[in-house]
C-alpha cells in the first residue's frame, strides 16, 4: 500500500490493558515484547513516539489498591506514583538496546496555547532528530477535567498531529474495527478498511473499554477523525500484533486501515481545528453557511446573529449554523462584546459602532471548516 511506503514517524499508542494484566499488575512480557519492537523500528531509522498508558495503574498495583479510583485526588496519586515506575521500567528495557528515551508529560492546554504548542512540537522533532524516542502520558497529577484529553486514544492524535507524523498505530483488546461492539454482538463484522468515517461508523462506535482503562472503540474512532483530517494514516490492531509493527509499517493487512484525506490540515491549521480549544461560539445564518462551505469566503459580522460564551480577540471559537450543527473553527479577530455590539451589521455600519475598520471577523486563513461528512 503507496500510503506506508514512505513512513519515517511513527506514533504508537498502547492503552492499560495491553500492558497489565486482569489482576491490574503491570504484564513484564508485554513490555518487553513492545520495547524490542519498538527498537528494532528505531534501528530501521524510523522516528518512534510512544504514547503510554498504565501509570495509574501501576500506581495502583504499588499501592495495594484492587479497584480503579472515581476521586480525581485519588486518581492524581495513583498517578505521580506510577508514572516513575513506569518510566523506570521503559528506561531500563530500552536501554538494554542502546535506546535512549525521554518522558513527555502534557495537559490539553499545554496544546491550547498557540506558542506552548510550538513549544512542545519544537521539542519532539529535537527529540526525534537525535533518535531520542519520547514516551508519551497526559500529566493526570495536575490535569483538571476541562483541560484533559480525557483519554491516551486522543492524546496520541494530537501528538501525531503535533510531531508530523506518517502513520499512527492505536493498540486496542479488539482486531480493530467492527459494525458493532463483537463483545456483545456475534453478528458483528470486521471492517478491514476505512476510507471515511461516515455517520454510521459513529453511531455503531461501542463507548466503553476495558475495565482497566478509558478508552473504547468510540474514543478510537476519534482519533481516527483527527489523525486522518491532518493527513495521518491510522491502523487500530490486536494488542498482540505489537510484534508484528514491522509488519504493519509494511502496509500487510493487520487491523483496521484509516485512510488520510488527501486534502489534509497543515501548519497553524492543524492548531485551529484540534489544539486550541473553543473559548466560545458563533452561530451563523443560512447566508454566512453557504459563503463558508461553499464559496471559501471569510466569516463577516453581517452573518452572525448569536454569540455565546466570553472569548478575547485571539481566541478560537466555534462556528455552528442556527440548527446546532459545528461548521468551522476559527481565530477571533474581536472579542465577544465587540462581536454581540455589530453581529448582523455590514462592514460600515459595524466600524462605526466599533469606531474602528471592520472587514472581517475570521479570516480565511485562520478558519478551519469541520464536517464530519465532508
Amino acid at each position: 500500500m503507496s500510503v506506508f511506503r514512505d513512513v519515517k514517524r511513527v506514533v504508537i499508542k498502547v492503552g492499560t490493558s495491553s500492558l497489565t494484566y486482569e489482576n491490574g499488575n503491570l504484564n513484564i512480557g508485554a513490555f518487553e515484547t513492545l520495547v524490542r519492537t519498538v527498537a528494532d523500528l528505531s534501528n530501521l531509522g524510523i522516528g518512534v513516539v510512544l504514547v503510554s498508558s498504565g501509570a495509574i495503574a501501576a500506581g495502583m498495583s504499588r499501592l495495594g489498591w484492587e479497584k480503579r479510583p472515581k476521586a480525581i485526588p485519588l486518581k492524581q496519586a495513583a498517578a505521580a506514583v506510577g508514572q516513575p515506575l513506569l518510566m523506570h521500567l521503559y528506561e531500563k528495557l530500552f536501554a538494554e538496546y542502546g535506546k535512549t528515551v525521554a518522558q513527555i508529560l502534557l495537559t490539553r492546554e499545554d496544546l491550547a496555547i498557540r506558542n506552548r504548542y510550538v513549544n512542545a512540537q519544537n521539542t519532539f522533532i529535537t527529540l526525534l532528530n537525535h533518535d531520542v524516542i519520547p514516551i508519551v502520558n497526559e500529566n493526570d497529577t495536575v490535569a483538571v477535567d476541562e483541560l484533559k484529553f480525557g483519554d491516551n486514544d486522543t492524546l496520541s492524535a494530537h501528538v501525531a498531529s503535533l510531531c508530523e507524523a506518517d502513520l499512527l498505530v492505536i493498540f486496542s483488546d479488539v482486531e480493530g474495527l467492527y459494525t458493532a461492539d463483537p463483545r456483545v454482538d456475534k453478528e458483528a463484522t470486521f471492517i478491514s478498511k476505512v476510507h471515511q468515517i461516515t455517520e454510521e461508523l459513529w453511531e455503531t462506535a461501542a463507548g466503553a473499554g476495558s475495565r482497566r482503562g478509558t478508552g473504547g472503540m468510540y474514543t478510537k474512532l476519534l482519533a481516527a477523525d483527527i489523525a486522518t483530517k491532518t493527513g495521518i494514516g491510522v491502523v487500530i490492531a490486536h494488542s498482540k500484533e505489537q510484534i508484528r509493527l514491522k509488519e504493519i509499517l509494511q502496509g500487510e493487512n493487520i487491523g483496521t486501515f484509516f485512510y488520510p484525506y488527501e486534502d489534509c490540515l497543515k501548519g497553524k491549521s492543524r492548531w485551529v481545528a484540534f489544539g486550541a480549544c473553543s473559548s466560545g461560539t458563533l452561530v451563523i445564518d443560512d447566508g454566512a453557511k453557504e459563503a463558508l462551505l461553499e464559496q471559501g469566503k471569510s466569516l463577516l459580522a453581517s452573518g452572525v446573529v448569536e454569540v455565546k460564551g466570553d472569548f478575547d480577540k485571539g481566541d478560537v471559537v466555534v462556528i455552528e449554523d442556527e440548527a446546532g450543527e459545528i461548521i468551522a473553527r476559527g481565530q477571533s479577530r474581536f472579542n465577544a462584546l465587540e462581536v454581540d455590539k455589530i453581529k448582523g451589521l455590514g462592514s460600515f455600519d459595524a466600524s462605526k459602532v466599533l469606531n474602528k475598520d471592520i472587514s472581517v471577523l475570521i479570516h480565511r486563513n485562520d478558519l478551519v471548516v469541520l464536517r464530519r461528512d465532508d
